[in-house]
């Protein structure tokens, strides 16, 4: 296994639709294998695989470290298929590092996909689950969480943001 970059804010893969995954092999295996190690490394509770590089519907979520009773999920194709309730919670993002921001997202989900056996699989979810599914989910349609932020703070970011890889950019030089 190896540890895979994690492409940053403003990649433009991270920007676009991920494409179905036809076929699951030894390939597809290995990438998985990949994403958990990367994901754990970055101490991530889920990664998508367009934030590694690869344009495919899959993603590994791992709450244990906050909820112990969950298991790591491995989704590939998922599709939410309901959505419940509203509400609003801090959300950081392994490809906008140092940034955190309250979103609004539905409180439960029914998600529907594929294991990494192939083999079809339902999750009914809340909580940070609910959350973490969603957030994998909005990256593998090209999403971002400022895409889900209103449009006065999503260029209030940019600026910030901008500014603040700068700054890393600049210390990088220095160091």
């Amino acid at each position: 296994m190896s540890l895979l970059e994690i492409k940053k804010y403003p990649d433009k893969i991270l920007g676009k639709k991920t494409a179905t995954v036809e076929n699951i092999d030894g390939q597809t295996q290995q990438l998985i294998d990949n994403m958990i190690e990367t994901m754990k490394h970055a101490h991530g509770v889920g990664l998508a695989a367009n934030q590694v590089g690869i344009s495919q519907k899959l993603c590994i979520i791992d709450i244990s470290v906050r909820e112990e009773e969950v298991p790591l999920i491995v989704l590939l194709n998922p599709v939410i298929i309901e959505k419940t309730g509203m509400i609003e919670a801090e959300e950081g993002c392994l490809s906008v590092p140092g940034y955190m921001t309250t979103i609004k997202r539905a409180e439960k989900v029914f998600i529907r996909g594929v294991n990494r056996e192939g083999k079809e699989m339902e999750i009914e979810a809340g909580g940070l689950l609910a959350r973490a599914l969603q957030h994998e989910i909005d990256h593998l349609e090209g999403l971002l969480l400022i895409d889900r932020m209103s449009p006065i703070r999503r260029e209030f970011f940019k600026r910030r943001y901008k500014k603040f890889l700068q700054e890393m950019n600049k210390e990088g030089i220095e160091k």
